[in-house]
């Protein structure tokens, strides 16, 4: 009796190991697959994907920056004298020339006042005349006193008083030089308070604010209108360090605003600050934009492309090709003979996606150059590279050229449980 009951459990060991074991090691029954890839991946379905041909062709990089308008030169015209504000003799949006009259302050007490000192002047004058003349005659007098004098037929304290009288009138001549340059300079001071009353604008422009009305009282810094200089345009920008040294003075410049879609505007780099923020670790620059015809407005928020770099035949494919895997820029190429299918009639049999690292050049908003790891006339996955891996298999949808121009379709997706490598944008 207990030897057979000793034997059942010893079989009944013997298949739960047996089970486990098959569990353990993956066996199938004859003929059966195991249902996963190399290494032990599952395996992953064909992506679609859309593809480029690399070519050589002309591009240059540029420096992006984005800022407000602002005039050459903004004035705020202040009266140079007070009182009442007699006129405003021009209005909002005016064009002005330097020295145009744009207000006056009311000037009859100082034309009043030029008036009495006018004919102080004149008193002076008189007076100069005057004291000329009796010099004259004090010096006559001496000279005769001198001659009498040697001749024994003056006294001595005569000829003194003659002199005395003589130097006298030259003091008194004196005096009345310096009443005339003082009463001069009063003149002159009040000629230039009345001419202070007609407010002049100091710049060609546009009047861009009007601060007051006529009757209104001036004096201080209060300003009466603003005026800009729209001749030329700058855009203030800030600068990161690591593009600072590829935009000198000179570098030509693109001026998009939003008012003016698709129109481009020239300008350059007027001026390039030389210290940076510590806070921001910018530096501010300008960029000057001639404005002929007045229409680009200070206030307008604008788009600057600075052209910092340019290469006539440079190996190119769009940006989205360039990916990073592993801490490497690279593409994703199609490897195989096959030829994609024609555009609308589906796409080709699966190539192989494989993972070639490359060196980048220049690059602008679609195109990035290839420096080196990639061959002119490669095929080069565009729409879909991101979520591949080394050795995917591929549909390929369509074809472009330097760049994928009219490339249309979309990437497939990962097959079930596929997780594609980390990747990212490239540095």
């Amino acid at each position: 009796m207990r030897k057979p009951l000793v034997i059942l459990l010893i079989v009944v060991g013997l298949g739960v190991v047996g089970f486990y074991a098959f569990g353990r090691n993956g066996t199938t029954p004859a003929g059966g697959g195991s249902g996963r890839g190399p290494g032990g991946r599952p395996p992953r379905a064909p992506m679609t994907v859309e593809f480029t041909t690399a070519a050589r062709a002309p591009m240059a990089e540029y420096v992006l920056v984005v800022g407000n308008l602002i005039g050459a030169a903004t004035v705020e015209v202040v009266p140079r004298v007070s009182g009442r504000l007699q006129t405003v003799e021009v209005q909002l949006g005016d064009p002005v020339r330097r020295g145009q009259v744009i207000a006056r302050v009311d000037d009859r007490e100082i034309r009043e006042q030029v008036r009495q000192a006018e004919a102080s002047f004149r008193v002076s004058e008189a007076s100069i005349r005057q004291r000329d003349a009796d010099l004259k005659l004090a010096q006559t007098n001496l000279e005769r006193s001198r001659n009498l004098l040697q001749r024994e037929l003056l006294p001595q304290q005569a000829f003194d008083d003659t002199q005395a009288r003589y130097e006298a009138a030259l003091a008194q001549l004196d005096l009345s030089r310096a009443q005339f340059e003082q009463a001069k300079a009063r003149l002159d001071e009040l000629r230039i308070t009345l001419a202070n009353t007609r407010i002049e604008s100091p710049v060609d422009g546009f009047v861009g604010k009007r601060f007051l009305d006529p009757g209104a009282i001036v004096g201080g810094n209060a300003p009466v209108v603003s005026v800009v200089d729209i001749r030329t345009v700058r855009m203030v920008a800030n600068v990161v360090e690591r593009d600072l040294k590829r935009v000198p003075v000179g570098t030509p410049a693109r001026v998009e605003v939003d008012a003016f879609p698709g129109e481009v505007f020239p300008g350059k780099v007027g001026r390039v600050a030389p210290i940076f923020d510590p806070a921001t670790r910018t530096a501010e620059m300008e960029v000057e934009v001639p404005n002929r015809d007045f229409r680009l407005k200070p206030g307008m928020y604008s788009r600057v492309q600075l052209t910092v770099g340019s290469k006539p035949d440079a190996l190119r494919i769009p940006a989205n090709a360039v990916v990073m895997v592993d801490g490497r820029n690279g593409v994703f190429t199609a490897a195989g003979d096959v030829q994609p299918a024609a555009q609308g009639q589906g796409a080709s049999e699966p190539l192989t996606a494989r993972f070639q690292a490359v060196e980048i050049g220049i690059r602008d908003a679609q195109q990035i150059e290839i420096t080196s790891g990639l061959e002119e006339g490669s095929r080069v996955i565009t729409t879909g590279a991101g979520a591949l891996r080394d050795g995917d298999l591929v549909l390929l949808l369509s074809t472009g050229r330097g760049g994928g121009a009219g490339n249309t379709g979309a990437a497939g997706s990962p097959g079930p449980g596929g997780q594609p490598p980390s990747q990212g944008r490239p540095r």
